[in-house]
This record gives structure tokens, C-alpha cells and sequence, in this order.
């Protein structure tokens, strides 16, 4: 599948962003998707992911309560609602998508192999 990521912006802290992560193919239901992001300087860090099921869910500890990974098949489309943002948040965001994703590699990178190009989200005062 190809992976189509948007929503990022310049935002406030504590204020709120979606970001949607569009996907070709009408397999994209049997694919589970995660979130990573990569900050100026660091490496690309896992920040939530979604089972194909829809039914298990994993978030990184400092997104947890904060961020809701959902989808919806019907528009190949998964959503990362993120709430409560932090300057920390600051990053460049990927989706990333693979049919063959188990519950227990859900934040692995290398269990992914379908990208999107990524979307930049700042989060400044």
C-alpha cells in the first residue's frame, strides 16, 4: 500500500492536532498501522499503533492518555487524535502500514514495510 500522512501544524501548547494517515489498495484493512515520529536530531521513535483487527492498540509511554490511534476501513484511513500537546511533541510524524504486523511487534519499525512521507508537527509557544 502507499501511505498518504497529513494534519500536522503549528500549535499551542495544550492544544489539540488529528492526523490522518490515507492509504491506496483495498487490502488495507488486513494491514496494522503504527505512528512513529522523529524529532531534530534524535532517532524515530514508536508512538502508537493499531491491530488490522481495530480490537488491540499499543501507545508509547509519553503519548499514553494523551493520543488515541483509531480507524476506519471503509476510508482507508487510520487517525492519530492527539491531545495535550507538548513542546516534546515537536516532530516529524509517519505512518506506516504491513499485513503481516502481530500484536506483539505493534511498535516494531522493522515489522513495518510500507511508509508515508511524513508530516511536521510543532508545538511552540
Amino acid at each position: 500500500v502507499q501511505l498518504q500522512a497529513s494534519g500536522g501544524g503549528l500549535v499551542q501548547p495544550g492544544a489539540s492536532l488529528r492526523l490522518s494517515c490515507v492509504a491506496s489498495g483495498r487490502t488495507f484493512r488486513n494491514h496494522a498501522v503504527a505512528w512513529f515520529r522523529q524529532a531534530p536530531g534524535k532517532e524515530r521513535d514508536f508512538v502508537a499503533a493499531i491491530h488490522r483487527t481495530g480490537s488491540g492498540t499499543r501507545y508509547s509511554d509519553s503519548v499514553k492518555g494523551r493520543f488515541t490511534i483509531s480507524r476506519a476501513n471503509a476510508q482507508n484511513t487510520v487517525y492519530l487524535q492527539m491531545n495535550s500537546l507538548r513542546p516534546e511533541d515537536t516532530a516529524v510524524y509517519y505512518c506506516a502500514a504491513d499485513p503481516s504486523v502481530i500484536l506483539s511487534n505493534l511498535a516494531s519499525q522493522t515489522a513495518y514495510g510500507s511508509w508515508g512521507q511524513g508530516t511536521q508537527v510543532t508545538v511552540s509557544s
